[in-house]
């Protein structure tokens, strides 16, 4: 398993605008959810439709509890909770959440295994080259 990059040619658009260059990350692809509820179904005991089921119904509750304010700790996964980008003001009756709310984001903590994971490092392999892991 591993990773892939590419070279990417970027202008600072700060102070004397020198192109610098950066590795980005690539997808191979996306992997959808008929996909992953076949893939957990070879691995177990429920069928597939069964699996899709409980993702489907994942979906919905942590949605529904993340827009009640509730964060979501889904062990293994990681953790879920919602938060929002926000105009800040010089008096704090200046602020109400239409106004100052510019947009909502949901913030992901990685679990404790996954985090040691990307401290352990990634396989990495260069776009175009022949070796993939």
């Amino acid at each position: 398993m591993a990773l892939r990059y590419r070279i990417t040619k970027r202008t600072n658009s700060i102070g004397n605008k020198t192109p610098q260059y950066i590795m980005q990350a690539i997808a191979k692809n996306t992997i959808d959810l008929d996909r992953l509820s076949t893939a957990i179904s070879n691995e177990c005991s429920l069928h597939k439709v069964d699996v899709q089921a409980v993702l489907i119904a994942l979906g919905i509750k942590l949605e529904d509890y993340l827009q009640q304010g509730h964060n979501v700790d889904l062990g293994t996964v990681g953790k879920f909770k919602m938060g929002f980008q926000c105009k800040a003001e010089a008096d704090p009756t200046g602020l109400s959440p239409k106004r100052s709310i510019k947009k909502f984001h949901i913030n992901y903590q990685p679990s404790l295994k996954l985090k040691r994971v990307l401290k352990s490092g990634i396989t990495v392999y260069k776009e175009g080259s022949k070796s993939s892991g």
